[in-house]
């Protein structure tokens, strides 16, 4: 069972790491899997659900229809396709040897790890363009308020004598997966037996991915405006990366600290 599940495994997660893992996009992948295995053997250990054989007419069907898609994208080379179709199929084979109690109660781990495989392109591209031309809008919008020259045209931001494009790297799908992966890690580990907290920090997850977003945008252009493009995309623009990071775990744990205070007030008040 285990030669097999290896043999599954480790040459669709070796293309994962190498075309996906390797770019701006799945970087976060390597640390997602990582913390996501240890979450993994932590909620197991301490799940109090029975250990029992799953349906194996429902199992069996299900693992012969994700095998087949398995193999037809690992043969046509969709990665993404495979990498789901991989992942549902160690999934059922968990629930074939111990049933679905155990595996509704690790569910989180499960949803957690499935974060470290590429997106669908066609989903990227949905998400990506629109969140791309609302950043670039509110930047400009409040740049020129302030009094910047400024002006812009879909993702493309003129300023100065300067033209920017508002790239995938600034204002994508990349970032939210990133951004959302910790976030919900850290509201699960703080809040796993506080149901609306845990949904609370889900809930604000992207609006937190695009907040953190438009102050990198707002960060590089003004780079870009005082410094030049060559400073924009070097080093610096790194550093508006670790700053976008950064806004967005300080949002995070603000919210976090408001809820708790308003819960733990509203606690009191009951009390009383």
């Amino acid at each position: 069972m285990i030669i097999g599940a290896a043999l599954l495994v480790l040459p669709t997660m070796y293309e994962v790491g190498r075309f996906n893992w390797t770019t701006e996009q799945g970087g976060h992948g390597p640390i997602v899997l990582a913390t996501g295995l240890w979450l993994l053997w932590r909620e197991v250990q301490a799940s109090p659900a029975p250990r029992k054989p799953g349906n194996l007419i429902i199992g069996g069907l299900s693992l012969v229809v994700l095998l087949g898609i398995y193999l037809v994208a690992r043969i046509t080379g969709v990665l993404e396709i495979e990498a789901l179709a991989m992942y549902g199929a160690l999934i059922v084979g968990s629930y074939l040897l111990f049933g679905g109690a155990l595996v509704r109660s690790i569910w989180f781990p499960l949803f957690y790890l499935a974060l470290t495989l590429p997106p669908p392109d066609s989903v990227v591209a949905a998400i990506t363009q629109p969140i791309k031309i609302i950043i670039s809008e509110w930047a400009v919008s409040l740049l020129h308020a302030l009094g910047y020259p400024i002006a812009s045209s879909g993702v493309m931001i003129q300023i100065a004598q300067y033209e920017l494009l508002v790239a995938a790297a600034c204002a994508g799908l990349n970032s939210i997966i990133s951004l959302g992966a910790i976030c919900l890690f850290y509201g699960y580990l703080r809040h796993r037996q506080n149901v609306p907290a845990f949904l609370i920090i889900a809930a604000s997850v992207i609006p937190i991915a695009v907040f953190s977003n438009f102050i990198r945008v707002l960060i590089l252009i003004l780079i870009t405006y005082y410094l030049g493009e060559a400073a924009a995309q070097g080093f610096l623009h790194d550093f508006a990366g670790l700053t976008m990071f950064a806004v967005a775990l300080l949002t995070v744990f603000l919210i976090d600290s408001l809820f708790t205070r308003i819960f733990n007030l509203r606690t009191e008040r009951l009390a009383n």
